[in-house]
């Protein structure tokens, strides 16, 4: 049973533009809740700064935490590795703290099929549109076609693991977005997988 003190482990995982890095940092703000900073082996973009978006690694460090079993989860993502560490999330937990995750599918899964101590509720965050999903991606500052090519066809890949989350919203308008994962979180409205069930229906 979990004690009052414990903390939840929040997942919110979507694909590629679909708005949970931005999700993710309106709740830690909001809600002062811990954020996972996971390590990668990408190159930073240039509104990113190591140890507050990413732990930016080469991928031999990377592998070297591997094989210490540093990590709670880790997914090969585009041809880069993520990663979130036991340390950082436990110490957050055992302090009482909720600790939001902004990871992929892949670890997601992996979370799920380990023995846990805490309460692990997910969401999959989708987008409104495919349109306007393809304007998010050139908004945060893809420019190179075949980039937005490839992860729109991750995409219609990534969609079919709806299924697999306690909850899904559609990322329309951010503070709506939010105000449905805080009311998910605390019990306070309603989920309808059937309306989720028709707009991802309509995505693919």
């Amino acid at each position: 049973m979990l004690s009052s003190t414990d903390g939840k482990m929040i997942i919110l995982s979507s694909p590629s533009g679909a708005g949970k890095t931005t999700l993710v940092k309106k709740i830690s703000k909001e809600k002062n809740f811990k954020v996972s900073i996971s390590h990668t082996t990408r190159e930073p973009r240039a509104n990113e700064t190591n140890g507050v978006d990413y732990y930016f690694t080469s991928p031999d460090n990377f592998e070297k935490l591997v094989e210490e079993n540093a990590f709670l989860e880790y997914a090969k993502v585009f041809q880069n590795l993520y990663g979130s560490t036991k340390k950082q999330v436990f110490d957050y937990l055992e302090d009482g703290y909720n600790v939001l995750f902004d990871i992929d599918w892949q670890g997601a899964q992996q979370i799920k099929n380990q023995t846990l101590n805490h309460q692990l509720i997910s969401y999959f965050i989708l987008p409104p549109s495919r349109e306007i999903l393809y304007k998010r991606l050139i908004f945060r500052g893809e420019t190179n076609d075949k980039t937005i090519q490839m992860r729109m066809k991750q995409f219609d890949r990534d969609v079919l693991h709806w299924i697999d989350y306690d909850f899904v919203v559609i990322n329309e308008d951010l503070d709506e977005c939010y105000k449905e994962i805080i009311g998910y979180l605390e019990n306070t409205i309603k989920y309808d997988k059937n309306v989720i069930e028709k707009h991802v229906k309509k995505l693919i």
